[in-house]
């Protein structure tokens, strides 16, 4: 099968505990970490979105799948004869925050799929209470190359998703389940932001995944600073389906487009979006990489030829856009 990448500038340690040290490569690129700190303690104030698709959302937590949020169509009866798709995600610098990513999940689940996040709901709506006297961490100490001194081993492993994948699967076959028989098993997507993103990447060799969404992302080309993260550029040889992947002052840039140059033998296509490290995933609905992520999963999974309009053809839509700058190999519409 065929890979196809999509890289979307914008997103990657958005890790609502501001744990920036799982940031992706080092670059000239820098996070303002006062600003981020105020955007993010904006956003935990907001209430959830249900999106803007046909099927509004919710987030919750099932004792049957601990260590995961799902989002999901709230009232699955209204879905009809229509199937699921199922997104397994990992979050920005691996964090066990399954909310971190609300606002472009629920989008996501909105338009018909399950979307399942590795840890659990600790901000935003239905996130415990903080122990008093607690305090977000300060910026981490860099060194002289701009990498940070000491990392900590990442919250969350690739294998959640796996994990995600195999609950969603095995719910389409148990009865009295409510996703009993909702779930289309050959639309299996995995996606990520940042750390998260190589998770993504981890799995995606899987053969059950369709596609995969990187989100500012991009593997290492020397020692991986991320301990427990030891993914290198082979597993670029190793994926067997569509890609979807920031923009020049995401500091993910180079390591994404390493990867988009390593790629040869397959079409591939890189959109950047130039809004920086943090992407839109705080905007309304998760901004536009929201809704790019939902065409592309329907071009991809559901053979949506509107939706494939906005990556092909002669009036593609991210190729016209002067907001995004897109580069592709080998591009065709069939999926």
């Amino acid at each position: 099968m065929k890979i196809t990448t999509l890289r979307l500038s914008a997103a990657c340690v958005l890790i609502l505990g501001l744990q920036v040290a799982h940031a992706q490569a080092p670059a000239a690129p820098t996070f303002d970490f006062a600003k981020m700190r105020a955007e993010v303690d904006a956003f935990n104030k907001k209430p959830d979105t249900v999106g803007t698709g046909r099927y509004p959302a919710l987030k919750e937590m099932v004792d049957s799948l601990p260590n995961h949020v799902i989002y999901r169509p709230a009232d699955l009866s209204k879905l009809g004869n229509e199937k699921l798709g199922v997104l397994a995600w990992g979050n920005g610098g691996c964090a066990a925050d399954g909310a971190g990513g609300r606002f472009h999940l629920a989008e996501i689940a909105s338009h018909g799929y399950l979307a399942i996040a590795s840890g659990t709901i600790q901000s935003g709506p239905g996130a415990p209470p903080k122990p008093a006297g607690d305090t977000p961490p300060g910026p981490p100490a860099l060194g002289a190359d701009g990498r940070p001194l000491h990392i900590p081993p990442p919250a969350t492993k690739a294998a959640l998703l796996t994990e995600g994948l195999d609950w969603a699967l095995a719910e389409n076959q148990r009865k009295g389940s409510p996703y009993y028989g909702r779930i289309n098993p050959k639309w299996i997507a995995v996606s990520g932001w940042s750390c998260g993103g190589l998770q993504a990447l981890e799995v995606a060799a899987d053969p059950r995944v369709r596609t995969v969404l990187i989100h500012s992302s991009g593997i290492f080309a020397d020692a991986n600073p991320i301990p427990g993260i030891t993914i290198t550029k082979a597993a670029l040889q190793k994926l067997h389906t569509s890609i979807i992947l920031g923009g020049p002052s995401d500091i993910a840039y180079a390591n994404g487009m390493d990867d988009f140059k390593r790629i040869t033998s397959v079409p591939v296509f890189v959109a950047n979006l130039d809004v920086g490290h943090g992407g839109t995933f705080l905007e309304p609905n998760g901004g536009r990489e929201a809704s790019v992520a939902v065409k592309w999963l329907d071009w991809q999974l559901k053979g949506d030829a509107q939706a494939a309009k906005l990556f092909v053809g002669p009036d593609c839509g991210l190729c016209k856009d002067r907001d995004w700058k897109v580069e592709s190999k080998n591009l065709t519409a069939n999926r």
